[in-house]
């Protein structure tokens, strides 16, 4: 192995691959933030609450457009890895409709899941401590699976990989790694909850987000290249590797 996988080393190269493509990071980042507060205003003040049809109808835009937009930043952060020397052109960083598919059944999938274990919860109101107890279960295994299952997205982008077929990939991909991805993970939270935090008292810092997030999604996109390279012992030279 060339390179063993380094939380240090793989933050580094997320940071220079962001500061290396701030510019057009950031104006995709930005056009999306606007298109999504957009169909928000749309739905709150335009549309009115008895208007169920034109409320759902804007509600599905939204999910599908913040789907493609978060695909789409994924296609943008892998284009200019492997591109870094040479031009790009626009429609590589337009995601598969594939790809859109696939990223939609494993959030609504979880979504499904999460759903049906609130409302399995409530069989137990009468019995608080063992709700409680099941409850920090719960939690516990949500964080583990969260864990492994983390780079489903890269692989539905990078791999147009199946729902399921992700999710698996993302399994395999994170066996024998599960100290450094929790420590890959709690930066990026860190990194997300930090400002979110201190927009509450300084609602100008709400601005930072432009910025944290692509970041974050950034060195989850590293991040996994650095394991893919691991796991299949080859030199982990970022900008080689498509």
């Amino acid at each position: 192995m060339y390179h063993p996988f380094s939380v240090a080393e793989t933050t580094k190269a997320a940071w220079v691959i962001f500061k290396k493509n701030f510019v057009t990071i950031i104006v995709y980042s930005f056009i999306s933030f606007l298109l999504l507060s957009v169909l928000g205003l749309i739905t709150e003040y335009v549309i009115s609450a008895e208007a169920f049809a034109g409320t759902m109808a804007i509600s599905f835009t939204m999910i599908f457009v913040q789907a493609y937009t978060t695909l789409g930043l994924y296609k943008l952060i892998f284009t200019v890895i492997d591109s870094e020397y040479y031009e790009f052109e626009f429609n590589q960083v337009l995601p598969a409709f594939k790809s859109i598919v696939s990223y939609l059944v494993v959030v609504f999938f979880i979504a499904f899941i999460v759903t049906t274990f609130h409302f399995g919860m409530e069989w137990f109101d009468a019995y608080p401590n063992l709700q409680t107890l099941l409850e920090d279960i719960a939690a516990i295994f949500a964080l583990y699976i969260a864990l492994r299952i983390m780079f489903f997205i890269t692989f539905v982008v990078d791999d147009q990989s199946g729902a399921f077929e992700s999710i698996r990939q993302s399994f395999d991909l994170t066996r024998g790694y599960f100290f450094k991805v929790l420590t890959m993970l709690i930066i990026i939270l860190v990194l997300i909850a930090l400002p979110a935090t201190l927009s509450r008292y300084y609602p100008v810092i709400s601005v930072a987000i432009i910025f944290t997030y692509p970041f974050v999604n950034i060195i989850l996109a590293v991040t996994y290249r650095k394991l893919v390279y691991s796991h299949q012992d080859v030199d982990d030279d970022i900008a080689e590797t498509n």
